[in-house]
């Protein structure tokens, strides 16, 4: 129960993609890792821990092996979740009464869940002074802002089935009136003047607490658990290890839910580009690394549901509390073959963690994540994984209190491994001492 209390609080902290990788900058750094700016020349010793960003909103964290490095092992989550993301030009005055919010939809998420719960604005502002720009991040911590549902006497049909329209339906209702702007509450909770802010990012977010629910808290609700979950589990295992035979690296990458294709998403060379910089240092041949390191790509998978067991496939449907879910698909949405799948597989199995395993339904189209994306720039041996939930996009979803354990020892154990690769489709695995 420890592990949710600690990951429902690593959520709570991360209303965004920027919050996400300060809460995780906060957990290195607490764990003895040093800061690296990518305009800078990199001095990296041997047995020490680094991390660097990218755009405030992705991260890269590894650790220097106290010998030649002989692989990589990685782990690739993702801090961007479903969400709606206000527009430059943000009031609506409403029939000059209200002020509601223009916003957009990031991501795809389920538009039901987002109505009628206490809401408020996150992201980040760009300051400017004195000819210098300074981004601040931004998380107004109190329940601002409502979506409000139309009454079911003028609506009818609702339950039966209503479309929203995220243009007409979805706007956040701020204020009565129309003399509050969106500016003036930021610069209110920063400290600064308006004429001082001239850029902002900023998205409506979820209010709610994570909490444990079921007869037993065997379960817990919260939002944000896709793909935050795998992030605080993969970090959990990485910073309890210490590898002398391999270079660690823990990859969170922002814009997945929107298709990883920015500068700083799954689709970048930022993972490369780290890589490239770790090899420069180490005098190591990338390629030769590459061809014995292993990636496990985390991002959350579809428990079978208990209301609706036939959205399911009838044999790769996992359940929460079931232990680390092995993601395959035939036409590589997932990045898990034969071989990936047995490796990590025995990784879990000696740690005493539970596996299952996840298709989607033949006849329905599948979701895809980061790890396939990435591997079009790292091309090395990677597993899909996840952990088994509910309502995946909601506003607010439930996975199983064990299974955030499981992950936990699964990376830990999975960030101890040695991998020897003898020759294409040879790979021995054994467990490295965790100095």
């Amino acid at each position: 129960m420890n592990t949710v209390k600690e990951l429902l609080r690593f959520i709570d902290r991360s209303p965004t993609a920027f919050h996400s990788v300060r809460s995780a900058a906060e957990v290195l750094e607490e764990n003895g890792f040093t800061a690296l700016c990518e305009g800078d020349p990199w001095t990296l010793e041997a047995g020490e821990g680094y991390y660097v960003t990218r755009n405030q909103s992705s991260i890269i964290a590894f650790r220097m092996p106290v010998g030649t490095p002989a692989h990589f092992l990685i782990a690739a989550s993702h801090t961007d979740s479903p969400m709606f993301k206000l527009k430059n030009e943000s009031v609506v005055p409403a029939f000059d009464r209200y002020t509601t919010l223009n916003s957009e939809e990031y991501g795809s998420t389920i538009y039901s869940s987002w109505l009628d719960r206490p809401l408020t604005l996150a992201g980040r502002v760009v300051l400017s002074k004195n000819g210098t720009f300074t981004s601040k991040l931004v998380y107004i911590d109190r329940d601002l802002l409502v979506i409000p549902n139309v009454a079911i006497h003028f609506n009818r049909n609702v339950n039966a089935g209503y479309a929203y329209n995220p243009a007409t339906d979805l706007r956040p209702l701020l204020c009565e009136g129309k003399d509050i702007t969106v500016k003036a509450l930021i610069a209110r909770e920063l400290g600064c003047t308006e004429e001082e802010i001239v850029g902002t990012e900023l998205f409506v977010c979820n209010r709610a607490k994570g909490t444990t629910v079921g007869a037993s808290e065997e379960f817990f609700l919260s939002p944000r658990i896709d793909n935050l979950m795998c992030a605080f589990g993969s970090l959990d295992g990485f910073v309890k290890t210490k590898n002398p035979t391999s270079v660690n690296i823990w990859f969170a990458a922002d814009n997945e839910e929107t298709g990883s294709a920015t500068k700083q998403g799954a689709g970048s060379m930022f993972l490369s580009d780290v890589i490239d910089r770790i090899c420069e240092s180490t005098q190591v041949d990338r390629r030769r690394l590459l061809a014995a390191s292993m990636m496990v790509s985390a991002d959350n998978a579809h428990a079978k549901h208990p209301n609706h067991p036939e959205m399911s496939d009838a044999q790769n449907a996992p359940h929460m509390n079931g232990g680390v879910v092995i993601k395959t698909h035939a036409s590589q949405k997932y990045t898990t073959d034969a071989m990936s799948a047995a490796i990590f597989e025995h990784i879990c199995t000696a740690a005493g963690v539970p596996v299952q395993h996840y298709a989607n339904r033949s006849d329905m189209v599948s979701g895809g994540t980061l790890g396939s994306i990435s591997n079009t720039h790292v091309p090395l041996l990677s597993v899909d994984i996840g952990m088994a939930q509910l309502a995946m996009h909601s506003a607010c979803e439930t996975a199983g209190c064990r299974d955030a354990e499981y992950l936990c020892a699964a990376m830990q154990a999975f960030y101890e491994s040695n991998l020897i690769a003898s020759g294409d489709g040879c790979v021995s695995l054994n467990r490295s001492r965790n100095e």
